[in-house]
């Protein structure tokens, strides 16, 4: 396994910018809430160094902590929906990538 240090220095872009939008989402939830870090973290059981780094979009957070936040906010269902496989267009494409190179084969 590769460590941690390596796998977020090799981080695409795109990658990066989700997170540091989720993290300030996440850190705007809390302030609608007029919820401090301090209470937040508590309620979050992690420390408020912790919690600011995930409110920065920090990759080193754990994706549970990142999932706690988004339960206190009422959006962990959203989880269940990021790898839903039938919103998985590069496989999509494979498959019918596949299908039709098999159709080729027969026919030619």
């Amino acid at each position: 396994m590769p460590k941690a240090a390596e796998s977020v220095a090799s981080l695409p872009g795109s990658v990066r910018v989700s997170l540091e939008v989720l993290g300030d989402r996440l850190r705007i939830g809390r302030k609608r809430r007029k919820e401090s870090l301090r209470a937040w973290a508590l309620r979050m059981n992690v420390s408020v160094p912790t919690l600011v780094a995930m409110e920065k979009g920090d990759p080193r957070v754990s994706m549970g902590v990142y999932a706690t936040a988004l339960w206190l906010i009422g959006r962990d269902d959203a989880l269940c929906e990021l790898a839903a496989p039938e919103k998985d267009s590069q496989a999509l494409a494979q498959e019918m990538l596949a299908i039709q190179n098999k159709g080729r084969r027969r026919n030619g």
